[in-house]
């Protein structure tokens, strides 16, 4: 059996435009003389490749981890959730009926928390305005919209956009009969769209403007963007604070008991801290006050072992015959390391979303907690203390199999700092020469690779042909680097899918029958 490491670069893409490429623009020697000297190709981690409707859409990092350690392209995301409304089959949901039929009955209100974008990586708002449009059709006749702002997976200032879209599709359906409006909002960075439990403070605060209609109040979601903005000069539309419609000085969607409330994302992340809080009785996150009796569903299940949210309008896909399942049959111990931000991505993404182990004996998961900065602040992150954990594993010659993660290049990329993004993959850079020396000294087999493209393209033309900071993913593809090992790349073109069984053949074992073929032969 052959040792093999291979390391995630989140985010590090290749380049088609140069528009604020922080992969080329840093100083990346390391990366450099590995695919100068080393078998090498580049891999699709957007679209059709990773399970997505189209090749329109940008992939992202739990749709890319997936694929990497299943192997194989599962219906994802939005594709799903697409799915099922063509097919009406969210509406059968027992889910949907149980809150409509609530609402129906009790004449309560229907509320919507998600993300208002079209990016299509945690939401779309052709999604948010079907369960709108089925709400009234089925007899509801009230309800309330939680927009949370994105600015990161769609241009950085593009809110407006999707407010007036929302808007004018409330205007049309509401009459004597039917009330829609939007009830309270803010940035996806600010309030209620944590993950991995880095910080409960901005959950609280998004579940008090939802529920609670506590926080500043405007006439209009279109005033409350406008002011905000006006009051932080260059502030992008993840950053803006949290903010409540209120009618007469009155919140006009606080929560009441009966009332119903889906949250319409579809990517798990940044659902289950949200999910918990209405889900779990014995919550205990934060205080979260004299809470209405409100019944709860997400439009998927975002976590299978904690069975969080209870109710969810449509299935996630099944993933079997994982790259940790196969290890796991075979005896080999395994390693995952990466700090909170990525964490989840190495070990539940990984094993198809399972928060579990499949052997406690054979698999080993580490977190580096991140810092609870903005990541622009400290763009190296946490990748000093990750290479550290990895070199230890390496050197302990326990694990047949080793991943990592750094995030540094979405995470940063996200900030839209272009100076910093360049910090974050020289850092990485950084990682990767440590990581050599000791990869040849203990023989084992380095393959390096990213989940998607974010550093690679930080700037964009607008509608206007100027350039404007781009914070989204790329649709550029990812390298695929091995060494240290005797091989050749195989002739196609490859996908994320395709690692898992490369990871195998590079091992030497045989790769499971369902998974998509070996980038190397």
């Amino acid at each position: 059996m052959n040792k093999l490491l291979l390391v995630v670069m989140d985010g590090v893409g290749k380049s088609k435009t140069g528009l604020g490429d922080a992969v080329t623009l840093a100083n990346t020697p390391t990366l450099d003389k590995l695919l100068a000297e080393c078998p090498h190709t580049y891999v699709k981690a957007h679209g059709t490749a990773v399970g997505l409707p189209s090749d329109e859409d940008m992939g992202n990092s739990e749709v890319g981890h997936n694929a990497l350690g299943c192997g194989q392209v599962y219906s994802q995301g939005a594709k799903l959730v697409e799915e099922a409304i063509e097919s009406g089959d969210i509406y059968k949901s027992a889910a949907w009926q149980e809150l409509k039929n609530t609402c129906v009955e009790n004449g309560s209100a229907m509320h919507f928390i998600g993300l208002l974008s079209d990016g299509n990586v945690h939401s779309n708002i052709g999604h948010l305005l079907s369960l709108i449009r089925e709400a009234k059709a089925e007899g509801i006749k009230r309800v309330r919209v939680h927009i949370l702002l994105d600015g990161r997976d769609v241009p950085a200032t593009s809110a407006l956009t999707y407010v007036d879209m929302l808007e004018e599709a409330l205007s049309q359906l509401n009459d004597c009969g039917f009330d829609a409006k939007i009830a309270s909002g803010g940035g996806r960075m600010k309030i209620t769209m944590d993950r991995y439990f880095a910080n409960w403070d901005m959950v609280k605060s998004g579940f008090y403007t939802h529920v609670y209609g506590a926080g500043r109040g405007f006439a209009t979601a279109r005033e409350a963007i406008e002011t905000y903005r006006c009051e932080n000069e260059g502030i992008i539309d993840q950053d803006l604070p949290a903010f409540v419609i209120k009618e007469g000085g009155r919140p006009v969607g606080a929560m009441k008991d009966g009332d119903c409330v889906i949250l319409f994302n579809f990517r798990g992340d940044r659902a289950i801290e949200l999910s918990m809080a209405f889900d779990n009785a014995d919550f205990d996150g934060f205080d979260r006050g004299e809470m209405p009796a409100v019944k709860y569903a997400g439009m998927l299940q975002y976590d299978g072992d904690l069975h969080l949210p209870r109710r969810f309008l449509v299935e996630p896909p099944q993933i079997k015959y994982t790259l940790s399942e196969r290890l796991v049959e075979l005896g080999v111990k395994s390693y995952a390391v990466s700090e909170t931000q990525k964490y989840g991505h190495v070990t539940y993404f990984w094993n198809g979303n399972r928060s579990e182990k499949f052997d406690d004996k054979l698999e080993v998961w580490e977190e580096v907690p991140s810092d609870k900065v903005s990541f622009d602040q400290r763009p190296w992150m946490k990748s000093a203390e990750v290479t550290d954990k990895v070199i230890e594993a390496i050197e302990s010659g326990e694990y047949g199999f080793i991943r990592c993660n750094y995030p540094n290049g979405d995470m940063v990329g996200h900030t839209g700092s272009l100076p910093a993004t360049i910090i974050g993959v020289e850092a990485v850079d950084l990682a990767l020469a440590r990581l050599l020396p000791v990869v040849k000294r203990n023989n084992y087999i380095l393959a390096v690779t990213a989940d998607h493209g974010n550093a690679d393209e930080m700037l964009e033309k607008n509608k206007k042909g100027e350039l404007a900071v781009r914070t989204a993913h790329s649709l550029n593809v990812v390298p695929f680097v091995v060494y240290n090992a005797d091989c050749e790349i195989a002739d196609g073109e490859f996908g994320l899918s395709n690692v898992a069984a490369t990871v195998a053949n590079l091992m030497g074992f045989e790769a499971d029958g369902h998974w998509d073929a070996s980038i190397t032969k």
